[in-house]
């Protein structure tokens, strides 16, 4: 049993490098392959805005400005069988800059809970927020 856990989190860890290495490199310069990435019913809130479905997901980016984004840290993990069933699914935590066109950088943070279908990985649910003081 531990050693099942050892290899998801090492999986887990593989997959996070690989799979945002893809998602970044395609949001900053092939964003129109962006619904690829998605589950069919796949989930996006944008700084609190939420958008369902990946031809919508699409639709979202299409209309974002050009974007540069650098990676600070990245964490995964896999979500336990008793929460996902035998479904192989992990969660991945970002955090870095982006710069939209020319404006000047700003830090972020995204998660993303992504799921394999067939022989890919595809995003359930993906969270973006933009990292501002909050007013309280």
């Amino acid at each position: 049993m531990e050693q099942d856990i050892k290899t998801k989190i090492d999986l887990a860890r593989h997959t996070a490098e690989e799979f945002t290495k893809l998602y970044y490199e395609s949001v900053d310069k092939r964003r129109h392959l962006m619904s690829r990435y998605y589950l069919d019913t796949g989930v996006l809130v944008w700084n609190g805005n939420g958008t369902v479905g990946k031809d919508l997901i699409q639709k979202f980016f299409e209309g974002l400005p050009p974007t540069e984004h650098t990676l600070t840290s990245l964490d995964s993990q896999p979500v336990l069988d008793v929460a996902v069933g035998s479904q192989l699914t992990f969660l991945i935590l970002v955090c870095g800059f982006v710069k939209f066109q020319e404006k000047i950088s700003r830090p972020f943070q995204q998660n993303f809970m992504i799921t394999a279908q067939g022989d890919k990985w595809k995003i359930v649910s993906d969270c973006f927020r933009l990292q501002e003081p909050v007013a309280l």
